[in-house]
């Protein structure tokens, strides 16, 4: 089990797609876990996902660690299936739950209400890529799994 969690080709790609979308999450995540980047902080993270969202707020929580801890561990590639699969599911929430109405298009010219869901078909994708390719190069993940070498 520990292998097929952790088990990963020395391959460029995969690290470039995993430290990518990483950064991404980190920085999404940090917004709402610590308030960084301009964001929120997790207190009215929480409140505007249930008071204006209707979630729950233990799915506000797991959201927001989602994004801070799965955004960390692909960066490092540590456990980057499951961080990409947490961030896989967090998408599809997001679309599901938000973005679908706006449509597919994000809002570049301020004349929707909203942001369509295009951004988040990529970070399904890049996800999905990392599920099934795993961590690639330089990752803990393939140090852990004895496979560091070649």
């Amino acid at each position: 089990m520990w292998q097929r969690l952790t088990g990963t080709d020395n391959n460029w790609a995969y690290f470039i797609a995993r430290v990518v979308l990483g950064i991404v999450f980190f920085a999404h995540g940090a917004q709402k876990m610590l308030g960084w980047f301009g964001g929120a902080g997790p207190s009215a993270t929480v409140h505007a996902f249930t008071a204006y969202m209707g979630i729950p707020a233990p799915i506000a929580w797991l959201v927001i660690a989602i994004e801070f801890f799965g955004g960390l561990g692909l960066i490092v590639g540590l456990l980057s299936r499951i961080a990409a699969f947490g961030i896989v599911v967090d998408m599809i929430g997001a679309i599901w739950t938000v973005h679908h109405k706006f449509g597919f298009f994000m809002n570049w010219m301020g004349t929707q209400k909203g942001e369509g869901y295009e951004y988040h078909l990529l970070a399904i994708a890049l996800g999905l890529v990392i599920l099934l390719g795993g961590s690639g190069a330089a990752s803990l993940d393939r140090m852990l799994s004895g496979k560091s070498s070649s």
